[in-house]
């Protein structure tokens, strides 16, 4: 198919929407550290994990060897709702940029929630209702998850709590409503209504919370209530295999206009829409059966990958979860009050940080004003106001295609658009204010949370 032929939009039909989720694990020689557990050190059986996690899914959490996992007809026929999504041509922001490259992006923000986590958050309250729970917890930082998941348990009809990053419950108030108006209890976080919360907020008074701080008041509020479970949206294992069927469906995509990605990006907090986006490629690399330059974009102000340590450390801030190895900034490391809320988050996904600990894939850093520089760039010619979490890889995708214009190279660049920006409007006012400014922690910041990762010893498994 010539570059002419190729449309604005590549949608897959109904029946092509996957049928099976793919465990990239299966396909990796150097699997993911196993969770451990914090006191012996042990990896966690699904026994010792089920009294946090619904019983399916630390199954699937601990499965390292199935490559499909067939999704349950319910959960299919969800996405049915608003999958497949469409691979987009950014033929417009092409021209902007006069570069001879081809940019593409996979477009997760076509359902009421605005990103993709609706993906792994209509799985997870599928199998809290199969196992006959009451609700669940969860955090969440933008607000992205914590909408998924309130839509994916108002339409199981089962109770949602959620722990809400204060400085977002506070700078993002539309969200926070679109929660309650499925149904969902919403906190701030941290807050006087947990043990941990009261303990973080005596530490750091003033605080405006954090990723690993809503994490903790969550799982004490599922383990500490009948009848509840905590669900995370990102992060974990489980997580990146819900999120795998954005991955096939791009796959998919490429393969019916007769095209290969030669660049992929996604922008990375915890990992999971990079991890859901380039799963099946990935496994193609694993293979050894292709190759593909694989790009991780995360947050100047929270650089876990760049410049965190690949190490085992607590998932939350009060350290009432099990140990992860991955790499981390420290648990107790609490970012600036940056407006890429879903990237506020000190560690990365395990699978993610064996992948890039293997050099299956790179990653870089972001400044804040270059990233929302990108996105009006992109706002003003591809018509989509993106979050600015997918920025992230906007910025890096704009900056590969201006390579490409320097060395006439026509490369295929391909990006994740995690989601829309439309309840961001704050950031962007910001921006256009001349009022935003980049915060790059400096080493002593680091030091700082580093000095808290515990000791875990030479751990061999």
């Amino acid at each position: 198919m010539s570059n002419k032929e190729i449309p604005y939009k590549v949608y897959l039909s109904e029946d092509e929407i996957p049928k099976e989720w793919y465990n990239v694990r299966a396909d990796m020689k150097n699997k993911p550290a196993p969770l451990i557990h914090p006191g012996t050190h042990k990896p966690l059986s699904v026994e010792e994990m089920e009294p946090i996690f619904c019983r399916e899914l630390c199954e699937q959490e601990l499965d390292n060897d199935t490559r499909l996992i067939p999704i349950p007809k319910e959960i299919q026929d969800f996405y049915k709702m608003y999958r497949p999504s469409p691979l987009v041509r950014a033929y417009c922001l092409e021209k902007k940029l006069d570069t001879p490259a081809h940019i593409y992006y996979k477009f997760e923000g076509n359902n009421t929630s605005g990103s993709h986590k609706l993906n792994s958050a209509i799985a997870q309250a599928y199998y809290a209702k199969n196992q006959g729970l009451k609700g669940v917890t969860t955090e969440t930082g933008a607000g992205q998850w914590g909408t998924a998941l309130s839509m994916a348990c108002s339409y199981f009809d089962i109770d949602c709590k959620v722990y809400m990053v204060k400085v977002s419950y506070e700078q993002k108030p539309f969200r926070r409503e679109v929660m309650r108006t499925y149904g969902a209890d919403v906190t701030p976080s941290p807050s006087d209504t947990t043990n941990v919360g009261r303990q973080i907020l005596k530490e750091f008074p003033g605080t405006t919370g954090s990723l690993g701080c809503a994490i903790s008041e969550a799982v004490e509020a599922a383990t500490s209530t009948e009848g509840y479970r905590y669900v995370l949206g990102s992060v974990l294992n489980q997580v990146l295999l819900h999120q795998s069927v954005i991955g096939v469906e791009a796959k998919k995509a490429f393969e019916k206009i007769g095209v290969k990605p030669d660049v992929i990006i996604g922008c990375a907090g915890g990992g999971s829409n990079l991890g859901g986006l380039i799963s099946p490629f990935m496994g193609e690399k694993l293979r050894g059966e292709a190759d593909y330059r694989i790009i991780a974009v995360e947050p100047a102000s929270c650089p876990s990958l760049t410049r965190g340590k690949f190490v085992y450390d607590f998932c939350d801030t009060g350290h009432v979860t099990p140990l992860a190895k991955m790499y981390t900034l420290g648990s107790e490391f609490i970012p600036s009050a940056n407006h890429a809320g879903g990237l506020r988050y000190h560690g990365m996904s395990p699978i993610l940080s064996q992948l890039y600990h293997d050099g299956y894939m790179e990653a870089r850093t972001a400044e804040q004003t270059s990233v929302f520089e990108a996105a009006e760039e992109f706002a003003r010619v591809e018509g989509i106001l993106p979050a600015p979490e997918s920025s992230h890889a906007i910025r890096a995708a704009i900056d590969e295609a201006l390579k490409c214009k320097e060395t006439g190279e026509e490369k295929n660049i391909l990006f994740g658009l995690t989601g829309t920006g439309y309840f961001d409007l704050v950031a962007y006012q910001k921006y256009n204010d001349g009022e935003m400014s980049d915060y790059i922690p400096t080493d002593e910041d680091l030091e700082a949370g580093f000095a808290k990762i515990p000791d875990t010893g030479d751990v061999q498994f």
